[in-house]
């Protein structure tokens, strides 16, 4: 059985599943060569235009790193040269990915949760960054995204003490989109959230997220606009540019081609 599996569902919605719940979900080789190879055919692939990452079971969305295989100097393979840890934190993607939090992410899991756009949790996860517990630091983004998505003293302390966030609190705090009561509800809610990003114009989609992302990384007024101007000369260029507004005028539902 893959370590991770890749699902294409209606709606142009695709689902990715780190499979190793015995292991609680925790990154070893065979999961960072699979998130990279289910990037790989996303990417590729018009149809899908939203993405779900989520853990097997419901224990765990991701442990993070497999410290087995890092004690028996297999440390390197957990990570690719294009996408760091996981074969995913630093991988350039055009398409938003949603993390779907079944259960805990620690350490590398909430590095994979931060590296995705959304996040939908369960009430019962909660996130951390205890690789001081080990001797360790968060180096897969963890240290300079967390104070990006939560308060930046809050973040501190989590880093600092290896303490956890509940889903509850990452929720108040505008890091988690949706908050669902139970694992049954989770799937069902990531993936409408993809279907509501999915009915959407994915040229227009894929460029508002480009500049959309570029907000925090320390661009200034100017960069930013010049980065608009970009995205919107390309939109405006587009098939779907012209759809849109045939469709209202046509009082139907618009057929994006993405082009």
């Amino acid at each position: 059985m893959s370590a991770v599996t890749l699902e294409r569902l209606p709606g142009h919605v695709a689902l990715v599943t780190i499979d190793r719940p015995e292991a609680r979900n925790a990154v070893n080789g065979e999961v960072a060569v699979g998130l990279e190879a289910a990037i790989d055919a996303t990417e590729a692939d018009d149809d899908v235009r939203a993405v779900v990452l989520t853990g097997a079971g419901r224990e765990a969305f991701c442990a993070g790193a497999d410290l087995k295989d890092i004690s028996a100097g297999r440390g390197s393979a957990l990570r690719t040269e294009r996408g760091g840890f996981a074969g995913f934190v630093y991988r350039e993607r055009s398409k938003p990915w949603i993390a779907a939090v079944n259960g805990k992410a620690l350490a590398g899991g909430t590095e994979l949760v931060l590296a995705c756009d959304l996040v939908v949790a369960v009430q019962q996860a909660a996130f951390g960054l205890p690789e001081v517990l080990r001797g360790l630091i968060a180096a897969a983004g963890g240290l300079y995204r967390l104070p990006r998505a939560i308060p930046p003293n809050v973040a501190l302390e989590l880093i600092l003490t290896a303490g956890q966030l509940d889903a509850e609190r990452a929720h108040r705090f505008g890091w988690v989109n949706r908050l669902v009561p139970d694992v049954e509800t989770l799937r069902e809610t990531a993936l409408a959230l993809a279907g509501e990003i999915a009915r959407n114009a994915p040229l227009a989609v894929r460029e508002s997220l480009r500049v959309a992302r570029e907000a925090h990384n320390g661009l200034d007024e100017a960069a930013l606009r010049a980065l608009t101007r970009s995205a919107f000369e390309r939109v405006v260029a587009s098939e779907d540019f012209k759809e849109g507004p045939r469709a209202f005028i046509e009082k139907r539902a618009p057929r994006w081609s993405g082009r």
